[in-house]
């Protein structure tokens, strides 16, 4: 999939040429100095650490003797050990120190339950916990965030007394998606974020190397250890041109996600610059970004410029502005600096672009999207339309949504479809309630919802049609799995930008394209929609609504945390156990999924996300979407005792409750979506010790060997052909294993015959050391206790 490197061509046109020669490798010395600049307005005695990245830079310049890309100046920026780390593009494996860990409340259960394992009493970094992902739409904003507090009282008492213990900021529900909070007041040019969601690197849109990671990774941070990841190839997009009419930033990561598919951007970071950057606003920059996760990115960006500043002004962050003015010089690509894989995109000729179903990486330009429409036989009827969720609600979308809303209201025009709209957070909801736009999308039949993630992830009460009536909706959203947004296997999901959504509400019909077709006004009268028209930041400033904010205290040692020990919600973790040295013999195939299997697949979101914090109880949902290959039906696999059929939680506690490990088999890409964890704590608590695919996702790959479980790859696809869900599996050789050895798998089939395979994996000598302590955690927990010794 990767070409040869290609050299930056025009990089940064932003900048004059005497700047660019001035950021050749060999010429920038040490200049910012150590002052003490905010991380952000929120946080006390938290300052940006610019002159560390710089020292940093100053021995990996020395070492590598070559330009550095914007991405490997951050990522290197931040290595633990500059002098000695190995450093190598996808081969090094990079101990880095992140500048702040960020968590969203489904994930951030799980997170702050490892982390109380460790026994510390602060954070080690500055760390916030955002409420956004427990809130279901069902009939608008304050009514159903009022049901969702009182629903989850209980976690939310958990993780507001858990973070003024532990020094960790609390957002409380109804504050906000996660990373429209994070953008509005932590992101910032040139430092590093990992966060607990996959979508996190949507912090991107202002410079940051921003990272999805299980909450193990997260724990490791938090803790004061070390985060761990394979060096990164750097794939460059080089944007010419500029963006006019309909086209909006949301079509030009549709567009990548077409050329690269969903996995062709694993173990890389996407690196936008060109002169069709300027183009772009900050939040748009975001968008960009946050959909990156739907190629497997392991995070994008963008180079510092006069839009981020702008928008770091706008958000009351005018003294970390000139702060990355000085640090500027690291905050963009050197000249001549190389790429593993360079895409051109001309702004000026890119159109809009609608992707789905099933996919966020099948592109269709909208001039040829009527045409699929009809050719694929995909319902035509557009039943909903959905603006907002974390990659599409910024002030500047809902000012264009709005436009179009008005322009239609005009016009005698009322929604044909559903229209809800997701603001990203309390501050955007304030300010356009101000402006006048949520009164349009209301006047034009429009719902506004609250400011959480709701139907994006599954939290959405959908009454309009029943399970399993085919449909369509299109949302501006990023994920369009199937099931991901209404738990309907037969919605076809449809992903477009804030404009487009708009305006095909107003029709009704997929088949719809704004740019070419008319409606009939209220008159009898044709129109067609103008070029939407909106506004990059609001001219009257931003209104921060309600404070939602909740600060730790300055001393959270006497506070109590709240789990109670008969909790349905909440429980407290106990270790696996650790590995007894032997192999892995005659371990049943618990499940060979065929196809796409998504975290998604492996642990359903929607109405299971009430138990995150609860891993017994989260566990029944343990790989019931995942596609049976032996059968093509989901949630029934044989036990090989019995010889009965069940639901595959069922089975796979039925083994280890007779302390039979299982192993699953997976196809291609395994894993990708979500970056949830409990996708890797889930088969690990219910007894699986070994994860065998063509290929993983990034994120999921970590997570399983975090919880001490064993992802190997087939050394030769064709064998995943080989294996039934009748066979049973030995892993041979462990006690010999090294680093970069491959693993032998015998087969013993249902009629007693034998066949054998070769697996690799990417198992490094510290990972190796977390499955034999029967997880990271576990290893964590024993270097604390040596130490306290």
């Amino acid at each position: 999939m990767v070409s040869s490197r290609f050299l930056v061509k025009g990089a940064q046109s932003l900048t004059s040429r005497s700047s660019m020669l001035s950021r050749s490798m060999a010429t920038v010395q040490s200049s910012i100095g150590d002052k003490q600049v905010p991380m952000s307005n929120l946080e006390k005695g938290k300052f940006v650490n610019y002159a560390r990245i710089e020292s940093n830079l100053q021995v990996v310049r020395q070492r590598l003797n070559r330009p550095l890309t914007l991405a490997e100046k951050i990522v290197y920026g931040h290595l633990d050990n500059p002098h000695e780390q190995d450093i190598e593009r996808g081969v090094s494996y990079l101990k880095l120190r992140p500048d702040r860990v960020a968590c969203q409340d489904a994930t951030a259960q799980m997170a702050i339950l490892q982390f109380m394992s460790a026994g510390l009493p602060q954070t080690a970094v500055p760390t916030s916990v955002h409420c956004d992902h427990l809130i279901q739409a069902q009939v608008g904003g304050p009514k159903d965030l009022a049901r969702a507090i009182d629903i989850n009282r209980e976690v939310y008492d958990f993780l507001a007394t858990a973070c003024a213990k532990y020094g960790i900021g609390f957002w409380k529900p109804g504050s906000g998606i996660i990373h429209q909070i994070i953008l509005e007041n932590y992101a910032l040019p040139g430092l590093m974020m990992i966060g607990t969601d996959s979508h996190t690197p949507n912090a991107g849109g202002l410079g940051m190397v921003a990272c999805g990671v299980g909450g193990a990774d997260a724990v490791d941070v938090m803790a004061g250890i070390p985060w761990e990841l394979k060096a990164p190839k750097v794939i460059g997009v080089y944007l010419d041109g500029k963006m006019s009419g309909w086209t909006t930033p949301k079509d030009i990561i549709l567009k990548v996600a077409g050329i690269l598919t969903v996995k062709g951007g694993t173990g890389a970071i996407i690196e936008y610059y060109g002169p069709g950057v300027e183009s772009l606003s900050c939040t748009g920059m975001a968008t960009i970004c946050n959909m990156g996760a739907e190629i497997g990115a392991t995070t994008s960006l963008f180079p510092y410029n006069k839009r981020m500043a702008a928008y770091l002004q706008a958000t009351g962050r005018s003294q970390q502005a000139a702060y990355a003015q000085e640090f500027n010089h690291n905050l963009q690509p050197d000249e001549g600096s190389e790429y593993d894989r360079r895409i051109e995109i001309n702004l000026s000729e890119l159109e809009p672009h609608i992707n789905g179903p099933f996919t966020p990486d099948l592109a269709t330009p909208i001039s040829k999207f009527a045409e699929e429409v009809k050719k694929n036989n995909w319902p035509e009827e557009l039943k909903v339309g959905l603006i907002g969720s974390c990659t599409n609600s910024s002030y500047e979308d809902m000012s264009r949504s709005a436009h179009i809303a008005k322009e239609a209201a005009d016009h005698g025009l009322k929604t044909k479809s559903i229209f809800t709209i997701t603001p990203g957070s309390e501050q955007v909801r304030a300010t356009i309630a101000r402006d006048g736009f949520v009164d349009t999308f209301e006047n034009v039949g429009g719902v506004v919802l609250a400011n959480a993630c709701g139907p994006c992830i599954g939290q959405w009460d959908r009454q309009d049609v029943k399970k399993g009536e085919v449909n369509s909706i299109i949302s501006s959203y990023n994920r369009n799995f199937t099931g991901r947004n209404d738990a309907n296997p037969a919605t076809h999901a449809f992903v477009a930008s804030p404009d487009l959504v708009t305006a095909m509400t107003f029709a009704g019909s997929l088949t719809f394209n704004p740019l070419t077709d008319s409606l009939k006004g209220a008159d009898g009268k044709e129109f067609k929609f103008s070029d939407p028209a909106g506004f990059e930041l609001p001219a009257k400033g931003y209104d921060a609504g309600e404070n939602t904010f909740q600060a730790p205290p300055e001393d959270g040692t006497t506070v109590n945390v709240a789990v109670s020990p008969s909790s349905d919600r909440l429980q407290l973790l106990k270790p696996f156990k650790a590995w007894d040295g032997q192999d892995i013999i005659d371990a049943p195939v618990l499940i060979k999924a065929k196809g796409k299997c998504t975290t998604d697949h492996i642990s359903a979101g929607g109405p299971w996300l009430k138990y995150r914090g609860h891993l017994e109880n989260i566990s029944q949902n343990c790989l019931i979407g995942a596609i049976n290959a032996d059968s093509g039906e989901a949630n029934s696999v044989l036990n090989q005792e019995t010889g009965d059929f069940g639901p595959v939680p069922t089975v796979g506690a039925y083994y280890r409750d007779r302390n039979i490990p299982w192993v699953v088999v997976g196809d291609e890409n395994y894993g990708e979506g979500s970056s949830r964890e409990h996708a890797a704590l889930e088969p690990r608590f219910l007894g699986g010790r070994a994860v065998i695919c063509r290929s993983f996702a990034r994120i999921h790959e970590t997570n399983l060997k975090k919880q001490g479980m064993l992802p190997l790859w087939f050394k030769n696809g064709a064998d995943y052909d080989k294996i039934s869900g009748s066979d049973k599996l030995s892993i041979v050789g462990l006690n010999d294993f090294k680093p970069g050895q491959d693993i032998k798998v015998e087969i013993t089939h249902k009629d007693g015959s034998k066949d054998s395979f070769l697996t690799t994996s990417s198992i490094n000598e510290g990972q190796w050391e977390w499955f034999k302590a029967g997880s990271a955690l576990n290893k964590m927990a024993a270097a604390a206790k040596a130490r306290n010794q």
